[in-house]
């Protein structure tokens, strides 16, 4: 693999959970702490978006639309970057590798032979940029008995660690997850996804809002917490009860999954209330279950844009301090996307990117495969 040997600029690639688009974000590791040169974000559109969505609801698909999708990402993310480069005056020769970490279809590392599938092909992100891309991250930490999720905390630790206290990283995609970072160097760090973030919330909104996310949580806020619903939920869900390291997706907890607790009594904007105190209450669940309660929570995601839902952690968490990541100066929006690039440099130099503690792999390893654009 051919490098410029004065750079240290990487892009990242990341489309989560929600479905809601592709995030790009051209980072200069030359310096600490890295440098965010551009970041935005691609849209999916509405077709893509729904074609997407019932690949990653459906039981069964074909393989014309598997690799049709596969291929149609592939070209949008590719797009995406050319984009990125020409908004940023940014000569691509400068770039070492793109990290893409791809569109999750699907997610079982539970299963009897683990695996988990992203699409968003490679060679094609490589041949269209003339930029080498890093891909595929996930299985080689299920090929060493990983999870392959969360694969973002080794990211945390690099960026967010601090001596002076306990922190812990709140990530809230379609799924949510924590990273516990301890002020001591010598304390094991922790991650693993507490349960559902956004998707349920998006899913209901859209159904009953026909808007593609609830805009500040405010529809939320003009319901009422159904607490018999909640108790329901929290009481049949053997997830929220399992003990890290654990990782889950939006083929499980999904529109199917929901309408099991529904019914038609409930008014609509009381039910979206109370999804959002599931996502509240599960996440701080989840950080009272650490070996130490953190001092400060930083919340990424599209979850960081959520005021009630915030309000709401802030509530249930009063000895902690909860903000978002712009206040350790990077974008709440892009932390998931400066993982990745991070991910693709670890990659380029034959570092190991996978944390046993949190994967509950046996061993390091080293994440992902390089394409190279020629």
């Amino acid at each position: 693999m051919t490098q410029n040997p004065g750079s240290e600029i990487y892009i990242g690639l990341m489309s989560g959970t929600s479905l809601d688009g592709v995030d790009v974000a051209i980072v200069d590791f030359s310096d600490f702490p890295p440098r965010l040169l551009h970041c935005s974000t691609s849209p999916y559109t509405e077709l893509l978006r729904n074609r997407l969505h019932g690949l990653c609801q459906s039981e069964t698909t074909t393989l014309d639309n598997l690799y049709d999708l596969d291929a149609e990402l592939g070209e949008l993310y590719a797009e995406s970057i050319n984009h990125a480069l020409e908004l940023a005056s940014l000569d691509r020769a400068k770039v070492i590798a793109t990290g893409c970490h791809g569109q999750t279809i699907r997610h079982s590392p539970d299963s009897r032979r683990p695996f988990t599938a992203q699409i968003g092909d490679p060679n094609r992100i490589a041949a269209l940029t003339g930029i080498a891309t890093v891909a595929d991250f996930r299985r080689k930490d299920i090929a060493v008995g990983g999870q392959a999720a969360p694969l973002a905390p080794a990211f945390h630790r690099f960026l967010f660690r601090s001596d002076d206290e306990n922190r812990a990283l709140i990530n809230i995609g379609g799924i949510a997850n924590i990273t516990y970072l301890p002020g001591n160097p010598a304390a094991p760090l922790v991650g693993f996804d507490t349960g559902p973030g956004n998707t349920l919330l998006n899913y209901w909104n859209e159904t009953h809002q026909k808007t593609p996310f609830d805009d500040a949580g405010n529809w939320a806020r003009s319901g009422q917490v159904i607490d018999k619903l909640l108790e329901e939920i929290m009481a049949a869900e053997n997830y929220f009860r399992l003990a890290p390291p654990k990782s889950t997706g939006t083929e499980y907890f999904n529109a199917k999954w929901l309408m099991r607790f529904l019914r038609d009594e409930y008014e609509p904007n009381d039910v979206q209330a109370t999804l959002v105190e599931l996502t509240a209450t599960t996440i701080a669940n989840a950080l009272a279950g650490l070996p130490e309660l953190p001092a400060n929570c930083f919340v990424c995601g599209g979850g960081a844009h959520n005021l009630y839902l915030l309000e709401r952690l802030a509530q249930k968490m009063p000895q902690c301090g909860v903000a978002t990541t712009s206040t350790l100066d990077l974008d709440p929006d892009f932390v998931e996307a400066v993982a990745f690039a991070w991910l693709a440099r670890e990659r380029v130099n034959l570092r190991s990117g996978n944390i046993p503690e949190v994967t509950r792999a046996s061993r390091r390893a080293i994440l992902g495969g390089i394409y190279a654009p020629e």
